[in-house]
């Protein structure tokens, strides 16, 4: 099973692009996820992770989410090979998005996002109260 869950901030509104192949509206962003343990004496770590959305979340994520804002990501891990002019391998490891959840409190996030109806996941769910977390100290994990 491939399925990943992260809570972070973005680190900067989403990117939008359209693929070449078929014209697919592809959104990018970068999500920033606090490591739980934290050593004594240091700071707590964050690892910044690459996020990939596709059609209508690629939609839902240009219109509604911007730098700061706390999300939750459910999705798979997905890793790229590709062979530059030069004939050099690269790699990259993503997250595709299957599933992008509001996880800030009400006071923080705009009011347009939190009364919408536009669907917030793949599956086009309408966001209730339920999806929204009161505060960061709520959190579950």
């Amino acid at each position: 099973m491939n399925k990943t869950i992260l809570l972070g901030r973005l680190t900067k509104k989403p990117e939008i692009r359209y693929s070449q192949a078929n014209n697919i509206k592809v959104a990018n962003f970068t999500l920033a996820v606090n490591r739980q343990y934290v050593k004594p004496g240091e700071e707590r770590q964050t690892d910044f992770i690459n996020i990939v959305a596709y059609s209508k979340l690629a939609d839902f994520t240009e219109k509604y989410l911007d730098k700061g804002l706390q999300i939750c990501v459910c999705g798979r891990i997905q890793t790229r090979v590709w062979t530059d002019d030069s004939n050099t391998k690269h790699y990259i490891t993503e997250i595709i998005a299957e599933e992008i959840n509001f996880a800030d409190s009400p006071k923080k996030a705009d009011e347009n996002i939190l009364n919408s109806s536009t669907p917030v996941n793949s599956q086009t769910p309408e966001i209730t109260d339920g999806d929204i977390i009161s505060g960061d100290d709520d959190l579950p994990f």
